[in-house]
């Protein structure tokens, strides 16, 4: 796999990279479009075309350096990957890493949460997805990519974003306080404000690219109309960053379509942006 954005040298030196990117090309929970598996590889080499300077902030992130993991490869069954991911994570946490990780499908992301909630108090996990992923089994499983969430929330409080997507079971677990609907986000301009006011100190944020409506974001495995823009994600998530301490993220569900590259950059040019919202404060300005 390629480096993320193509860097090489010192600004991919683990021992002194802020930022360390961590594949996982797991797909084997996945229940309709199969391919989330070969996301990260897509993700990485479209990231090889990012441009390093950010006119929004007039900084260049990779200046703080990120290295770009091995992938992890565990997929025995759902039970070792995520245990796999929380080992992973829970090392880069250990030794001080801003942690990204890209999946693969959103079983990925128990993992990541599970390492999260192990290294930090008062945490929140911030969810952006099309689905609410609160079913406490799916398909034989409770580690299935519809059962994140859920798992999730026996560890911290969540918040959920851009949810227009459950079925029947999933009403009893959700908090009508902490869930921001994507039929009602279109009508409230408050509710960027409200859902920051439902955060903790410390977040962890889970990004399902189905979050996005498929007119901008196509490749995915459960695509729903109806989604959020690119900058709703983006101008609701500098707020985040600006005002929580983002503790790391994970940016799962890039189905890959040979034919359309555009899905593949979108996620690599949204993980480089959310990557500056963390360090921007620390970074020069150009």
């Amino acid at each position: 796999m390629e480096n993320f954005a193509g860097l090489s040298g010192k600004y991919t030196d683990y021992r002194d990279a802020a930022i360390a990117v961590l594949p996982v090309p797991y797909d084997a929970t996945s229940t309709w479009i199969r391919g989330s598996e070969k996301g990260p590889e897509a993700l990485l080499e479209a990231s090889v075309a990012l441009e390093w300077y950010d006119i929004e902030t007039r900084t260049q992130v990779y200046e703080k350096g990120i290295h770009t993991c091995p992938p992890v490869l565990e997929d025995a069954t759902p039970e070792a990957l995520c245990e796999a991911v929380r080992q992973q994570v829970s090392k880069l946490f250990a030794d001080g890493k801003f942690p990204v990780t890209i999946g693969g499908n959103h079983t990925v992301g128990i993992g990541t949460i599970r390492a999260a909630a192990q290294h930090f108090t008062d945490l929140t996990v911030l969810q952006l997805d099309a689905h609410s992923d609160l079913r406490s089994t799916y398909e034989g499983s409770e580690l299935n990519h519809a059962c994140v969430m859920y798992q999730a929330k026996r560890l911290c409080p969540i918040t959920q974003v851009g949810i227009r997507s459950m079925c029947d079971e999933e009403v009893a677990y959700y908090d009508p306080e902490r869930i921001f609907f994507a039929h009602k986000i279109l009508f409230e301009k408050d509710w960027q404000q409200r859902a920051v006011q439902t955060l903790s100190k410390n977040v962890y944020i889970t990004i399902d690219l189905d979050v996005f409506d498929p007119s901008v974001l196509p490749s995915t495995g459960t695509p729903e109309p109806g989604g959020l823009g690119y900058y709703d994600v983006l101008h609701f998530l500098r707020t985040v960053f600006e005002s929580r301490h983002v503790v790391g993220f994970d940016v799962v569900e890039l189905c890959p379509n040979p034919q359309n590259r555009a899905s593949d950059f979108l996620a690599a040019r949204l993980i480089y942006q959310l990557m500056t919202y963390k360090f921007k404060d620390e970074l020069k300005r150009l």
